[in-house]
Parts: structure tokens; C-alpha cells; sequence
């Protein structure tokens, strides 16, 4: 496998287990009365984003 594709899964990998970790244990109201959990989430998803564009 290509040591840059490599990376990139690692990225959405440890990405995908940072989002878990925040939202283990909430519930829905919890995470939408969280405005800096809900941020940590969106920024997650901005590397998973941000991964999978440069992998292509």
C-alpha cells in the first residue's frame, strides 16, 4: 500500500475513534447543549474530509 494512502486511513482511522470518545456516553441533549464538544465532532469530520480529497 501506498505509504500516503497509508497515512490517510491512520487519519480517518483516528479520527473516526477521537469522534467515539467524545460522544460516548452522551446523550443527544447533552451533545447539542455542548457547543465545544459539538466543534471538537465537526473538526473530525473536517480531517475525514480532508483525508479522503487527498487521497484521491
Amino acid at each position: 500500500m501506498n505509504a500516503k494512502i497509508h497515512k490517510y486511513l491512520l487519519d480517518i482511522l483516528n479520527a473516526c475513534n477521537d469522534i467515539e470518545s467524545f460522544a460516548t456516553d452522551l446523550s443527544r441533549a447533552q451533545f447539542e447543549d455542548s457547543l465545544l464538544i459539538q466543534r471538537a465532532v465537526e473538526r473530525e469530520f473536517e480531517i475525514i474530509g480532508e483525508a479522503l480529497n487527498a487521497s484521491l
